[in-house]
């Protein structure tokens, strides 16, 4: 079965309840009426109740009914998510009447019943940038503990069955983090890895944090930042299986790896990838894509306590359907 297919298949063995606030956007409210028909999620769409079941009904959507829809304009909790956003936001200059206010936005209110214990994920991005999306996401749900900075990973279908797990990666990070620090590297790798785990489906993460350097081959502060941020992952979570600094092909190639890093548990046997800046990572998963017909499927973000996901405006009805089953796995683990 294909890594989507068991993606999918996790999702609807135990469904999540997902947030779609662009309700009235035409690929989102077919993605849903497909999530709902097939038992992938229950969903929750934000806006009003009429205008998005005349809407599905003009695209001849026949599932949108079973959908939870909240209307911010009306819904009896709408003052409880005020007086909610008040709170966690008065240190910030929030003022109650301002509060009322931006509860009415679909982006925040979605955060918002995942902060109150009612939705376990989200997903926005066909309409909205990625600071449309992230911002209530980092003002209401906040990051995960031990975790200060969001993270990309994105899942690599290679058609190269001996590398990785059977051809599969996980890499990070491809879309948000410019230029991490050291702290903000280790993060990334704890967060790659656990995505691994919870969307990839991998048993055993194994994790290189990869440079142009192998074990001290190359002499540069960009190489020690990458040696600095294996020592903090290892701190962040003793279990990490990881290492570095590790080239590319050490990392991947077993007789590489065993040439340029013998003894290393992860050299030649990774199927983690944590590269050392965003624009690294962001080039390598475009090429790897093209240049060897890999199939990309996300960025999903990760580092945020609950999981909220951004798509791409360009984005399919199949990308959006998808991106349920992600977020429905992260979900299961966040819990």
């Amino acid at each position: 079965m294909a890594l989507i297919d068991n993606i999918i298949a996790r999702a609807q063995s135990n469904r999540q309840r997902i947030v779609l606030p662009e309700s009235l956007e035409e690929r989102t409210i077919k993605a849903a009426d497909m999530a709902i028909a097939d038992g992938l999620a229950d969903i929750i769409l934000i806006g009003n109740r009429d205008e998005i079941l005349a809407y599905a009904a003009k695209l001849g959507l026949k599932h949108i009914g079973e959908a939870t829809i909240i209307d911010p304009a009306t819904s009896e909790k709408t003052e409880e998510y005020a007086q909610l956003l008040f709170k966690l936001r008065e240190k910030k200059g929030m003022t109650l009447e301002k509060a009322r206010v931006q509860v009415l936005d679909p982006l925040y209110f979605g955060c918002l019943i995942i902060k109150s214990g009612d939705a376990d994920g989200q997903i926005s991005g066909a309409l909205s940038t990625t600071g449309e999306t992230l911002r209530p996401a980092l003002q209401i749900i906040k990051c995960a503990p031990g975790i200060t900075c969001v993270s990309g990973a994105m899942l690599m279908i290679t058609q190269t069955p001996q590398y990785g797990e059977d051809g599969v990666l996980v890499i990070g990070d491809v879309a948000v983090t410019p230029t991490p620090d050291a702290d903000q590297l280790a993060q990334i790798a704890v967060c790659t890895a656990q995505t691994a785990k919870s969307v990839a489906g991998f048993k055993d993460p194994r994790v290189a944090m990869l440079s142009f350097s192998t074990k001290g081959s190359a002499k540069h502060e960009v190489v020690d930042k990458v040696v600095e941020a294996l020592a903090k992952a290892k701190e962040l979570d003793p279990d990490l299986k990881v290492d570095g600094e590790l080239q590319a092909d050490a990392a991947l190639v077993p007789s590489v790896g065993a040439k340029k890093a013998p003894g290393s548990e992860i050299a030649g046997k990774a199927n983690v990838l944590v590269f050392p800046n965003l624009e690294v990572g962001n080039i390598a998963y475009k090429l790897v894509q093209r240049l060897g017909n890999a199939d990309a499927i996300g960025p999903i973000l990760q580092g945020i306590a609950r999981p909220v996901n951004d798509l791409s405006r360009g984005c399919s009805v199949d990308d959006i359907y998808k991106m349920v089953a992600i977020t429905a796995c992260q979900a299961m683990d966040a819990k």
